[in-house]
């Protein structure tokens, strides 16, 4: 028996499985403590529901998820007005070092999880359900980016990208604390720790400052940017190469931020409170429908290949963390700290990534450093590089694959002609008086009244020309 649901339908479960989530996170103290988002705990259940309709073929449910796209598109579109360059530019130094270390750590996932699934003779685009997408961009790139690879062919990609990023949030936030902790305890790193201004996180937080009657503006500027971002994704179109459909709309956004922040003077205001709220409802509700359609099933062929791609995930984070991050962010309390943080949205999100820093900066002393890098590149910066990134890489194996398509195409591109093809003389015996008879030019084709034995004498090879086809 097969349930099919409308949008409303399916956006109403969404609802319901992240009305669930909050209340088993309330409850249960393991969901709470690793920042399981509500609509994963929830959606993940009933995904579980699912599976077992499915493959005891009780019911099978059929959702239309229009409504998760233009969730996803709101979603995006707010982490696109995160991108403040005035921001990076009065971070100094120390924030443009770590932006960088970040875009390594997205190429090295990447490169790493499409180099294994090489080896284990996978397709590149499965590799990279468990690179970047899941681990820097959590479920939200997941959920995003899961549909974009199905468009490869790569079947149960969102079910794979998701699987990940639940993944990465247990395992980021399991191995960022005690890495933090290891770095100050073995290398007596509290006698570094030093006081710090922390007039820019103030100046920050007062820039997010909520007014309810600001949110109906918030949701116009979210629009208007949406509305331009049409015009850049149609733009990107024409290239030949594959962008996510939130792309247009996330430089559009940016575009609106930074116009704000250096030509505005004051007269134009973003609302970036009203906005990071709008986001976090729109990213709830496009997770919630994104887990609610999830396939388990199609996991089963992967489950070795999976746990092997993403266990080198977590030596990828730990050994960059451990000695790159730690080494090149000053080897002090602060890039102890760091370490533990980015252990967290490397393979996670940003939630975790302040639940690590806190846990570590709670038991010792805190880190204004820290606590200013980790949010600022996490939740303004990491995302927006990241989908760039990505795309780069799916644009990539895609050229590949054509030119591969296109060389062993080519090896057919022949035609075949004949020349100077000699007709076989060939004769008949007839078994009585043994008298050969050439009946080369009495031969019809489709003749099959007179069957005498028939014998061949000097057969010619023909000449065989390959031409290429034009």
């Amino acid at each position: 028996m097969k349930v099919q649901l409308d949008m409303y339908q399916t956006l109403a479960i969404a609802v319901l499985v992240l009305l669930l989530g909050s209340y088993l996170r309330k409850k249960i103290k393991f969901l709470e403590r690793f920042c399981i988002p509500a609509p994963v705990v929830g959606g993940l259940l009933f995904a579980i529901f699912t599976c077992i309709c499915y493959v005891t073929h009780i019911l099978e449910f059929s959702f239309d998820d229009t409504l998760k796209e233009v969730c996803m598109v709101f979603f995006f579109t707010s982490v696109g007005f995160q991108a403040n360059l005035k921001v990076l530019k009065k971070g100094g130094k120390s924030m443009v070092i770590f932006l960088g270390l970040v875009i390594v750590l997205i190429f090295i996932q990447n490169g790493v999880a499409v180099g294994l699934s090489k080896i284990m003779g996978l397709d590149s685009l499965i590799g990279m359900c468990t690179g970047s997408i899941p681990m820097v961009g959590g479920h939200g790139t997941a959920g995003a980016f899961g549909p974009v690879l199905e468009d490869f062919n790569v079947k149960g990609a969102t079910t794979i990208c998701t699987a990940a990023a639940t993944f990465g949030l247990i395992f980021g936030s399991l191995v960022g604390g005690p890495l933090g902790k290891r770095l100050i305890e073995k290398k007596n790193l509290l006698d570094t720790a030093i006081p710090e201004d922390d007039s820019l996180l103030i100046e920050d937080e007062k820039k997010h400052e909520r007014h309810s009657r600001m949110y109906a503006s918030a949701v116009f500027q979210l629009i208007i940017a949406i509305g331009i971002g049409t015009i850049f994704s149609w733009a990107l179109t024409k290239t030949g190469l594959t962008f996510p459909i939130y792309i247009g709309a996330m430089i559009a956004a940016a575009l609106m931020r930074n116009i704000a922040e250096y030509a505005g003077n004051g007269k134009l205001v973003i609302h970036m409170g009203e906005i990071n709220d709008l986001g976090g409802i729109s990213l709830s509700l496009f997770l919630g429908m994104a887990m609610i359609t999830l396939k388990l099933w199609q996991l089963a062929s992967l489950a070795l290949p999976l746990v092997i791609l993403l266990g080198a995930q977590i030596m990828v984070i730990i050994i960059f963390t451990y000695f790159i991050v730690f080494n090149i962010m000053g080897r002090d309390y602060d890039a102890a700290v760091l370490v533990a943080g980015t252990c967290g949205f490397g393979m996670g999100a940003t939630p975790n990534a302040m639940a690590n820093m806190q846990a570590v900066c709670d038991k010792y002393v805190p880190s204004v450093k820290a606590y200013l890098l980790i949010p600022l590149i996490g939740s303004l910066f990491a995302d927006f590089l990241n989908s760039l990134v990505i795309t780069f890489f799916i644009n990539m194996f895609n050229i590949f694959k054509r030119v591969k398509n296109k060389v062993n195409t080519s090896k057919k591109d022949y035609s075949l002609s004949y020349d100077n093809l000699a007709i076989p003389e060939i004769h008949k015996v007839d078994s009585d008086n043994n008298d050969d008879v050439d009946i080369s030019s009495d031969m019809v084709q489709g003749d099959n009244t007179d069957k005498p034995h028939v014998t061949y004498d000097s057969v010619a090879v023909p000449e065989v020309h390959f031409k290429r086809k034009k």
